[in-house]
């Protein structure tokens, strides 16, 4: 990674914008009419740091205009699509996305915390991120609420609060110094020149953005209010309440009416619903349940963040989201959670919403906030009279865990073309098994065991797939985790083959220990290093074996976003590099695509959707790309499904 002799421009920005950056994205940030560059921090190589404070009459330094333009020159920020944008839209020149280096990528590579301070800390340098930058942010680069002692302003200047301002300047200073810090401590990271690639293909799908249909997604936010008014309306007039959404209020009508509760949770109403028989208390639990059903904030991120100018959203794709294993992840709408669609004449559906008919909604359906829940994935549209082509890899982590494991009756099902769940039940019980077919019964539980076992899950992982709803005993559940290990006596091999591997490279630094499927440990001064076939690497940082022989390494939380010890096993290894190996076949399924002319819009997952324009190629010849060998995974059998659809939705 590190550039030899080549200049290196290490760079800042800190901007004002009355757009929200983290409701309405970069794209749109920038997008503002009031959008200024207040400051320019930078160095070139190992200079001193320096600051052209544009916000108080400096004029934007030429050498770093004329090494902003150099190909020669390498840019290195952290989270540098931010710097990208702004100094496209400050300077009106575009920044090609390989003449840049992220820092922040960097980190996530590492195993370490993506945001500047927390990478900071965990790397123990020796100068840290000012922590007072989130409050001078807010004060100087967003706009202020107007008040008497400020004279009525909503914009705070230097001149304002000259200490402030001050500080300001030295917080973006030592951003610029602790980036620098990380960089020379990260740049090596062995990155293949492939990965460099995908990285800038993900900077352009983000710069290319999705088209959104505002019309329905305005008439989604305005339906789903006239909806929510009327079930507010009856449940006023049902139980005499003031303000029957107040949780407090309706927990006092039920108290009354004989049902006291603690909570008013979506889980608690649907156990009320399935013991109470009095048709007015089941009707204001359903009203409540209706109210209840988040079904527009998604529409609402949508225009918050679609451009006025093309009405497209840009910047959803978060490449590297997953540290631990480099697969994307979204943002602004998160386009992985989005609620699935199973309406029927879904075209016609959207229409009614669009028409804003709301008394024909609610003649057809019980619940209007589930219809426009539903409607989400479809405001996502092609422009221009375009399509999206739709494709994705059809069970793929099953595929990559049977082919690395060496499971042949596994890649015999697949080569076959046959349903794995199926196919795994049959093994499990000894008898065949067909889908709507003879003992089409055990499939479901093949499929629950796919999904629960195949990281050496067990009864506690059925259980979080449902198993136990399914009617099945804490016996039954064991049963089946030990016949499907029994069935794919490989992969339980692979688990303790990988444990095996990882710890031995953690009694032996420096070490290579390889697996059967390629991948190979190695420990280094910094982390536990898990080089993948394609070549690219993961990271365990500061890894170790603890007390009890387990293995240990520190990572982020992310829930509480805590640097802390983690523990890691067999099953979750392999896990990582199934999951790994799987997000690689994507990326370079994604660099063909786009080598033959295909243009990526966004991808879920395992899936990648494509905008093709009027008369264009049809979504079999994207399948047909994707399902192309892999050089690094010789035998490897790749298939991918899709559709064409004018809107997005799940087929």
């Amino acid at each position: 990674m590190m550039h030899g002799c080549k200049k290196i421009l290490h760079i800042d920005l800190e901007i004002y914008s009355d757009v929200d950056l983290a409701e309405a994205g970069l794209y749109r940030y920038v997008e503002s009419p009031v959008f200024e560059i207040l400051l320019v921090q930078y160095a070139f190589d190992s200079g001193p740091v320096l600051v052209a404070d544009l916000a108080s009459g400096d004029v934007f330094p030429e050498d770093v205009r004329a090494a902003l333009s150099d190909p020669e020159t390498v840019k290195v920020a952290h989270n540098c699509a931010f710097e990208r944008a702004c100094l496209h839209q400050a300077l009106g020149v575009y920044m090609p996305p390989e003449e840049w280096q992220d820092t922040m990528v960097l980190c996530a590579m590492s195993g370490l915390p993506q945001s500047l301070d927390a990478a900071g800390a965990a790397l123990g340098l020796e100068r840290q991120k000012i922590k007072e930058g989130v409050s001078l942010i807010s004060y100087f680069c967003k706009p202020c609420k107007p008040t008497i002692s400020n004279g009525g302003r909503t914009r705070n200047l230097p001149h304002h609060a000259p200490d402030k301002w001050s500080r300001f300047r030295a917080y973006g200073l030592r951003d610029v110094e602790v980036e620098r810090a990380i960089y020379d401590r990260l740049g090596s990271f062995p990155v293949p020149e492939w990965e460099q690639r995908v990285r800038c293909l993900d900077a352009r799908i983000n710069e290319r953005g999705v088209g959104v249909d505002v019309d329905l997604a305005e008439a989604a936010v305005a339906v789903n209010d006239a909806a929510v008014g009327a079930y507010a309306a009856e449940l006023r007039k049902l139980t005499g309440l003031d303000n029957p959404n107040s949780v407090a209020q309706l927990k006092g009508w039920l108290e009354v009416v004989g049902l006291p509760v603690d909570s008013l949770n979506k889980a608690t109403v649907a156990d009320l619903l399935a013991t109470t028989s009095d048709p007015v208390i089941r009707r204001v639990l359903s009203l409540r349940a209706l109210m209840g059903k988040t079904s527009v904030k998604k529409y609402n991120a949508m225009l918050a963040a679609a451009s006025p100018n093309d009405s497209r959203l840009r910047g959803m794709m978060q490449y590297y989201g997953a540290g631990r294993t480099g697969r994307w992840a979204g943002r602004i709408v998160q386009p992985q959670n989005l609620p699935q669609n199973h309406l029927d004449d879904i075209g016609d559906v959207r229409e009614l919403v669009r028409e804003r008919d709301l008394d024909t909604l609610g003649l057809l359906f019980d619940s209007v906030p589930d219809v426009l829940s539903q409607l989400i994935r479809t405001a996502l549209v092609a422009q221009n009279g375009g399509t999206f082509l739709v494709a994705d890899y059809s069970a793929i982590e099953a595929r990559v865990i049977a082919y690395l494991a060496g499971e042949k009756w596994r890649m015999d099902v697949f080569a076959q073309g046959g349903d794995i769940y199926c196919s795994s039940a049959s093994q499990m019980f000894h008898v065949p098994v067909v889908k709507h077919g003879v003992n089409g019964h055990l499939r479901q539980k093949g499929k629950i065991a796919e999904l629960a076992c195949g990281y050496g899950g067990g009864v506690a992982a059925l259980r979080a797939f449902g198993a136990d709803k399914m009617g099945l005993s804490e016996e039954e559940m064991s049963q089946i985790v030990t016949n499907w290990r029994a069935a794919s006596p490989t992969i339980p091999k692979f688990w303790r083959d990988a444990e095996k591997a990882a710890k031995k490279a953690l009694e032996n630094p420096g070490r290579v220990f390889r697996l059967p499927c390629g991948a190979a440990y190695r420990k280094d001064s910094d982390a536990l290093r898990l080089r993948l076939p394609s070549g690219r690497v993961l990271s365990y940082w500061a890894a170790r074996l603890d007390d009890d022989g387990s293995i240990v390494f520190m990572a982020q939380n992310q829930t509480t976003r805590k640097w802390e010890k983690a523990e890691t096993w067999g099953g979750k290894l392999v896990e990582n590099i199934v999951q790994a190996y799987a997000r690689d076949c994507l990326a370079v399924a994604m660099l063909r695509l786009e080598e033959a002319g295909f243009r990526i819009c966004f991808s879920v997952h395992d899936e990648l959707i494509c905008e093709e324009p009027v008369g264009g190629r049809p979504w079999e010849e994207m399948a047909r790309i994707m399902g192309l060998p892999i050089e690094w995974a010789p035998g490897l059998l790749l298939r991918a499904d899709g559709y064409q659809t004018k809107f997005y939705m799940k087929d």
